[in-house]
């Protein structure tokens, strides 16, 4: 899968996108993330991209033009059914469902705002959906685009070492993950639970379903709706 990102920070994309899991799958070549500077396409002398809101208020707001031309300069590489994402806290919240739909594709476009936003026609020509990540609002699309990045990769084939790592993640299947012990089988007085140390996969395959459970009615019952 290949990520096309709008931006006018490629350079926090690409930092925080070269580490771990993601940045392994990256040097493998089986996704791809390639930045887009919206301020290269500003034709204004100083590079500026945004401008005082009509109407008045409060803030600057990004112009449609340099946006615009960044989008074109990239689209002869998009796939037909190639989504252009707007990261906007307006959008409908990013989950684990989502992030499933999404690791079909072949490629996605994510579009980083700042400021007040971005000029509502822009949203009208090339954005085809807006997700937020949560009811909460940032300084720019950045982090919630760096979020979809990890979140769509770890489900693409081959990101991760085993097949099943994201199989019993917490929303996999609607319910937060069990609880996870490793050594040593004693810490400050707290052992490990006894079934998951007996061996016998069936009993510990049905205790951590119960663990699930449980934990989701306490932590996150809305989820069991």
């Amino acid at each position: 899968m290949k990520f096309y990102i709008l931006t006018l920070f490629p350079e926090m994309i690409e930092a925080g996108m070269n580490h771990s899991i993601i940045k392994r799958a990256l040097e493998e070549g089986i996704i791809e993330i390639e930045t887009v500077n919206i301020r290269d396409f500003s034709k204004d002398k100083h590079k500026r991209v945004d401008d005082y809101p009509y109407g008045g208020g409060a803030g600057m707001v990004m112009q449609p033009q340099p946006i615009y031309d960044a989008y074109m300069s990239i689209k002869d590489r998009l796939s037909e059914n190639c989504p252009v994402i707007y990261m906007s806290p307006q959008g409908k919240i990013f989950d684990q469902k989502k992030a499933e739909g999404l690791s079909c594709l072949e490629d996605m476009v994510l579009l980083c705002g700042h400021y007040e936003g971005i000029d509502e026609r822009i949203i009208e020509e090339i954005v085809t959906e807006e997700i937020s990540i949560g009811n909460f609002v940032l300084t720019g699309g950045e982090l919630p685009a760096m979020a979809v990045i990890d979140a769509v990769s770890r489900l693409i084939p081959g990101v991760l070492n085993k097949e099943e790592s994201h199989m019993n993640e917490s929303f996999s299947d609607d319910l937060l993950e069990y609880p996870q012990y490793t050594r040593p089988p004693e810490f400050m007085g707290r052992r490990v639970p006894d079934i998951l140390l007996s061996g016998h996969h069936g009993n510990i395959e049905k205790w951590r379903k119960e663990q699930s459970l449980k934990r989701t009615k306490i932590k996150r019952p809305e989820l069991l709706k």
